[in-house]
């Protein structure tokens, strides 16, 4: 079983991951974003981990004090979570 949990936690991660560089290039472009609401959504949803790589690769939301100190906290939350999860 927690094969499927880390499984699921790394799929919800590599779409953190691509929604951060999806709204970042979209940024760029002056096009519509992707909400805030929604990246929360997603981090909470087990995104965290991906979408903080995301925020720094991409270098998206670091001025943001929600997401450069809320991120990786709840990665470190989730990641606590599945240690927990598989014991």
């Amino acid at each position: 079983m927690e094969n499927f949990w880390l499984v699921a936690l790394l799929g919800v991660s590599l779409i953190g991951l691509f929604l951060m560089g999806y709204d970042k290039r979209r940024a760029q472009k002056g096009e519509y974003r992707i909400s805030e609401k929604t990246l929360w959504t997603c981090a909470v949803l087990g995104g965290a981990f991906g979408m903080t790589v995301g925020m720094y690769a991409f270098r998206h939301k670091t001025k943001h004090w929600q997401f450069k100190l809320g991120l990786p906290l709840l990665a470190l939350i989730e990641m606590f979570l599945l240690v927990q999860a598989a014991m």
